[in-house]
Formats: structure tokens, C-alpha cells, sequence
């Protein structure tokens, strides 16, 4: 499956009852985001992120150890947590693997991540096996707290949340192998892969997780986080990854780049000015049902907000529609298509 990225409980541009069309069955939302703004208790008295966006269908959460990497200069890593900065106003936090489990708890979601550290690239080898080692370590804490504190979601009906564990290693095969085995040990109903899109090749990259889901079990479920291009989650799924997330849908729309069944359209080139073509004619998204090439780029020269929404509906039609036909090809035992890189921009 594919998640479309809420990070702010939010699609960006894309309303609730648009994603349920367009057969979106899980989202995905990002606890550091969420616990600056709007704050995990204000969410919880909402009745959790389903009650407080109004979508019951599946969310996953990620831990925020990610964007807590992100911040680079504004965070201390130390083996009890992790001390940032808010890149809102520059309040001081501290994120242990408790605090983030208690926030996911709170936040309520389907799914929820391991509080982990993600490895810069490149890193030195010793640099990684220390990051490996923390994340298991931190791994432990997470699913400790998360199995003595599952039950309190207030509007909890009896079911309780799903903890993935989270594989670490950067680029070295063997702390790969080493991370799956050992977080399997620990025991997580699923696993994901982390720690790449960092500004690695794309070879190695697909090195990586074939390499990891070699160690992984086939029978619980595989998490890629942060990939990809349509043409990558193609290859990913084929490989074997069951989950994927990616905010290239929505950030490409915003900039005018569009997915089609022929290759990469950018909407804001002059030549589509006149066409009154579909922007594909082999999507059936409410989007090329309805407009021509000339009037999304005439909302795109415009700068009108429309413009951003209709270009991610479409995105993410194309994208859920993609990995549609790769479930359908699973079925029949065959291998889907791959969808075509080339640009027409």
C-alpha cells in the first residue's frame, strides 16, 4: 500500500472525503509536527487524529526521529533522548523513546513507529554501528513503555495500537542484516526500513533494502519509509516492501510536476497553454476527467491555490492507481509494468 502524507493531519490541499474517492485506506501523520502544533493533548481531547480530522480510515504515525534528525544544527543526541529546538519558535524539547511512544499513544493512531535515530549519509563506519546500537537500545525502551501504556487511549473500544520496529544500519550490508535480526528479537508485528533517502545513490539504495528484507520476516509487514517515485514503488513492491510513504506527490503538484501514464508532465511549460487535451488520457481521476492541460496551466501561470489542489488530487490518484495495478498484478502472478520515467516537460 501506499500512504499519502498528512504530516499535519493533513493531505496538503486535499480534503478528507477527496482522499476516501480516491481510495486512500491509510495516511500517514508526523508526531513531532503534531506535538508542537497543535499539542498531543489537544488532539486526544479531540477523541485522537480520527476524531480531530474526521477520517476513519487507518493513520500511521512516524516517532518524529526523522525530523528531529532533520534539524541538524538545533539538536543534541544523548543515549537518554534527543534536546531540539522548535523550528516554530525555538523552544527547547526533549524526546526520549517514552515521550514518544506516550505521544503516539495519545495522538492515537493505527500504527505507530519506534523512536529511533536516523543515520546521516555518509557516516563512518563507527559512526553507524553507535547509531545501530542506539536505535535497538532505544528500540527496547519503546516497545517496554508502549506494552505497559497501551491500554490508556481514553476512547479506546479494545483494540490497541500496532508498534513497528524500525532497522537501521546506513549503508553497511552487514549492520543492515545485524539491525533486522536484533529488532526482531525484540518482537514487533512489523518492520520498517529506515535511515535512507538521505542523499544516497538510488543504487545503493535499492542495495540497502534488498539487502534488508532478506533478514526481515515475509509474513508480517515491510515498511520502506520516505520512497518514492511511481517507478520506484513499482520496483520496491516487486522486491518485496508491503508499505510506502512519500511526500513527493504533494510537494511535485505544488511545483507544477505532474505523474501521467506516458512519463513526467511540467504543467507550467508555455506549450500547454492551448492544449485542450486531458492530462492523461488513460487516468480516470476526477481531475482528467474533467479539465484540459490548458487550464491546469493557466491556474498554475495564475498562482491560483486551485492549481496546487487539482495537481495533487491528481498525483495522488495516479500514485494509489499504481500500486493498485501492482496488487492486481501479485494476483495473477505477474509482474506489473513499469511506469515510464521520461519527462514531457
Amino acid at each position: 500500500m501506499f500512504m499519502p502524507v498528512g504530516t499535519l493531519a493533513s493531505v496538503k490541499g486535499v480534503a478528507q472525503d477527496v482522499l476516501e474517492d480516491l481510495g486512500a485506506r491509510i495516511i500517514l501523520g508526523n508526531t513531532y509536527h503534531l506535538y508542537l502544533r497543535p499539542g498531543v493533548e489537544t488532539v486526544r481531547k479531540m477523541g485522537g487524529l480520527h476524531g480531530f480530522m474526521s477520517w476513519d480510515r487507518a493513520i500511521l504515525t512516524d516517532s518524529g526521529g526523522f525530523q528531529v534528525f532533520s534539524l541538524n544544527e538545533l539538536r543534541k543526541v544523548s543515549e537518554e533522548g534527543v534536546t531540539f529546538r522548535s523550528h516554530l519558535d525555538g523552544s527547547v524539547h526533549f524526546f526520549t523513546p517514552e515521550s514518544a511512544m506516550a505521544a503516539q499513544i495519545g495522538l492515537g493512531a493505527d500504527i505507530i513507529m519506534a523512536f529511533d535515530e536516523c543515520t546521516e549519509f555518509p557516516a563512518e563506519r563507527t559512526r553507524t554501528r553507535a547509531s545501530m546500537e542506539l536505535t535497538l537500545r532505544w528500540a527496547e525502551r519503546s516497545k517496554r513503555h508502549f506494552e505497559e501504556h497501551k491500554n490508556e487511549v481514553p476512547w479506546n473500544s479494545g483494540e490497541t495500537q500496532a508498534l513497528f520496529g524500525i532497522v537501521q544500519g546506513g549503508m553497511e550490508l552487514d549492520l543492515r542484516r545485524e539491525s533486522a535480526e536484533r529488532t526482531i528479537e525484540i518482537g514487533f508485528p512489523g518492520y520498517a526500513i529506515g535511515g535512507l533517502s538521505v542523499g544516497e545513490p538510488r543504487e545503493r539504495t535499492r542495495e540497502v533494502v534488498s539487502s534488508a528484507l532478506q533478514h526481515l520476516p515475509a509474513d508480517k509487514p515491510r515498511y520502506f519509509m520516505g520512497v518514492g517515485t511511481p517507478e520506484e514503488i513499482v520496483e520496491y513492491a516487486m522486491m518485496g516492501v508491503d508499505m510506502m510513504d512519500c511526500v513527493l506527490p504533494t510537494r511535485a503538484a505544488r511545483h507544477g510536476l505532474l505523474f501521467t501514464s506516458e512519463g513526467r508532465v511540467s504543467i507550467k511549460q508555455a506549450k500547454y497553454a492551448q492544449d485542450g487535451n486531458p492530462l492523461d488520457a488513460s487516468c480516470s481521476c476526477r481531475v482528467c476527467k474533467r479539465y484540459s492541460r490548458a487550464y491546469l496551466r493557466h491556474l498554475y501561470a495564475s498562482n491560483e491555490v486551485l492549481a496546487q489542489v487539482l495537481n495533487t488530487i491528481h498525483n495522488l490518484s495516479f500514485y494509489l492507481d499504481t500500486m493498485r495495478a501492482v496488487r492486481h498484478s501479485i494476483q495473477l502472478g505477474e509482474r506489473p509494468r513499469i511506469v515510464s520515467e521520461r519527462s514531457r516537460a
